[in-house]
């Protein structure tokens, strides 16, 4: 059965915001010229997290964080294999909030920023040198935090693709995932089964009434001795 998963603002929200991931990790990297752009990358996380919020509380019900953000209760009930949902479980919906907050967090530190050399956040004239100084230190050890995060997301998603065959990068991508589908196959295989044995059942019988009227069909006369068929 296919169920309607992401909407459209959702799943654009994630791509674009792995786009700016990569390009603000890539050119802090390169550092130089690039670090122009990482500014950049760094504002535009800022505005699709600002989205993302709003979008938690107006969005379709699955992109709402009361949809997904649950108690201990039930992370307790998925880890028992007793939830069942089409979208966030209770326990990735953590991971959603940690990288979240961490991101914000490390967008609004990269604003009072500076890299030693040519680049300033742009509310870098704010604050004090000093205290960009520590901030930026702040900003980098957010960076290793962040790696971290996006590593157990990675190793999640990899999880549920080869272990529980449940793809999660599809659904992000067309809005649409197929539920029960391991159940079905199965049903399909125990239907099967049951024809064949039903046929079975249906050709005993008839093998059974085939020996039984061969065996009324008469048989040819016996052979006497001495080559000459007798007679009844």
């Amino acid at each position: 059965m296919r169920v309607r998963v992401w909407d459209l603002p959702l799943r654009l929200f994630h791509w674009l915001l792995v786009a700016a991931i990569v390009t603000a990790f890539v050119t802090a990297k390169v550092g130089g010229n690039a670090m122009d752009w990482h500014g950049r990358a760094g504002l535009l996380i800022i505005g699709l997290l600002v989205f993302r919020v709003v979008w938690g509380f107006l969005g379709s019900s699955n992109a709402r964080f009361a949809s997904f953000v649950r108690g201990p209760a039930a992370i307790r009930a998925y880890l028992q294999g007793k939830w069942q949902g089409a979208g966030h479980n209770p326990l990735g919906a953590l991971s959603v909030l940690a990288m979240l907050a961490l991101f914000a967090a490390q967008a609004a530190t990269g604003l009072f920023a500076n890299d030693d050399v040519a680049f300033e956040g742009y509310l870098y004239p704010l604050v004090s040198a000093a205290v960009s100084e520590r901030i930026t230190g702040i900003h980098k050890l957010l960076e290793s935090a962040l790696i971290l995060l996006v590593l157990l997301h990675l190793g999640a998603v990899t999880f549920y693709t080869r272990i529980k065959k449940e793809s999660l990068v599809l659904p992000m991508i067309t809005g649409w995932k197929w539920r029960f589908h391991r159940i079905h196959r199965r049903n399909v295989d125990r239907d099967g089964r049951g024809l064949r044995r039903g046929r079975a059942i249906v050709a005993a019988p008839a093998a059974t009434r085939g020996g039984r009227n061969a065996s009324l069909v008469s048989q040819p006369p016996p052979v006497a001795p001495g080559g000459r068929v007798g007679c009844r």
